[in-house]
């Protein structure tokens, strides 16, 4: 069962034979799918290595351009997935590109904890790089049109949107259960920056039940008996490996505004509730709310990154408690967004706000409004 991507296109664009091509992305999101098939499409017997395997490791970790030349033959198209678990890998894909001849390099990582570190400086302006998440709202709506994908959307917000999850429908608590442990911290815990890997356990708890809610390095700090250089550094990894994305706060005027907490969302709302073990129906719940606006910052990420945007994304908040959900800031103009979860909800934008900063765009998303402001962009 196939799903369209929206990055399947975009990539194909790019083909120039001489640039590399880098998608970065969580683990099962369908990466090897993508780029499998758009190498098909420019050879089908394009040369596939594998950088989980100690061999692939081994034999692309500071390799010489003879053995290169060697080992890579005539193949015209290289795909090299997971290259992040490759040691020094930005040198080696700079010898390819800069000694091969009308070679396509198609390049995945799971995290850009290495992998981006390590490609930035040897691939300066030789490369074209995207980030792929789970399966998009706009590509569910693309694949099973607006009524049958908004039926799925109680089963999105507690199952999420990665595709086996959406693919095997009757399979989805083991599923769900097998990613996090098998995949959630694959690359973390090869990364040397994590020195105490019990703290990821305890700190993923934590964050999952404060979604939505502005978090204090502090507080985290507390709950989880770590200092607060280690939270920091390990939200920073967290993020790096697409588990987790952070949003900061707006201030710019008044006094009165919060500065200092940032507000914590997942990737996915089915590895949040993964994480903490539940996956009972919506009816039974008592975090809609912050299933919902966990939803809709996901959703809303993936829009805005598939078709480019330049902003900037912020929450804003007084001490006082007047707040707005979510900002958008591009090209010195505010869009304003505020969520609810029933359309009957009252929900407003602060006056104090609109005074302050005079948003182009105020909007209150619901459940019967979403679809449109998660399928159009820049703003509807």
């Amino acid at each position: 069962m196939h799903i369209n991507r929206i990055l399947e296109e975009k990539l194909a664009e790019k083909v120039d034979w001489k640039k590399a091509l880098i998608l970065l992305g969580p683990r099962q999101v369908g990466k090897s799918t993508l780029v499998h098939k758009l190498a098909r499409t420019l050879d089908p017997n394009f040369l596939l290595l594998n950088g989980d395997e100690i061999q692939t490791q081994e034999l692309l970790s500071n390799s010489s351009l003879e053995f290169l030349k060697a080992y890579l033959g005539d193949s015209k198209v290289i795909v090299i997935d997971e290259a992040q678990r490759i040691p020094n890998i930005g040198l080696t894909l700079k010898l390819i590109i800069d000694n091969f001849n009308h070679v396509q390099l198609i390049v995945t990582g799971s995290s850009s904890l290495e992998l981006a570190s390590t490609v930035k400086e040897p691939l300066t302006g030789r490369k074209w790089e995207y980030r792929i998440f789970p399966v998009s709202w706009e590509e569910i709506r693309g694949w099973k049109g607006l009524a049958k994908a908004m039926s799925q959307l109680d089963s999105l917000l507690v199952f999420g949107s990665y595709p086996e999850i959406l693919t095997h429908s009757g399979e989805k608590i083991p599923l769900l259960q097998n990613l996090s442990s098998s995949y959630l911290y694959k690359d973390l815990l090869n990364f040397q920056g994590i020195r105490k890997p019990e703290l990821l356990g305890k700190l993923l708890q934590a964050l999952a039940w404060q979604v939505g809610s502005e978090v204090s390095y502090n507080e985290l700090s507390n709950t989880i008996q770590a200092d607060k250089a280690t939270v920091s550094n390990y939200l920073d990894l967290l993020e790096k490996a697409y588990i987790l994305f952070r949003l900061n706060p707006y201030s710019r005027n008044l006094r009165s505004e919060i500065t200092s907490s940032r507000k914590i969302y997942f990737v996915d709302n089915g590895m949040r509730n993964s994480i903490i073990g539940n996956y009972a129906p919506l009816s039974s719940r008592n975090d809609i709310g912050q299933l919902w606006e966990n939803f809709l910052m996901a959703e809303r990420q993936k829009l805005l990154n598939y078709h480019g945007f330049y902003g900037r994304t912020y929450f804003w908040r007084t001490v006082k408690g007047q707040e707005v959900d979510y900002i958008e800031e591009i090209d010195g103009e505010i869009h304003a967004f505020e969520f609810k979860w029933s359309p009957k909800s009252k929900g407003k934008i602060p006056d104090s706000f609109i005074k302050t900063y005079h948003p182009k765009t105020v909007k209150i998303v619901h459940r019967e409004n979403y679809w449109e402001w998660l399928s159009t962009y820049p703003y509807s």
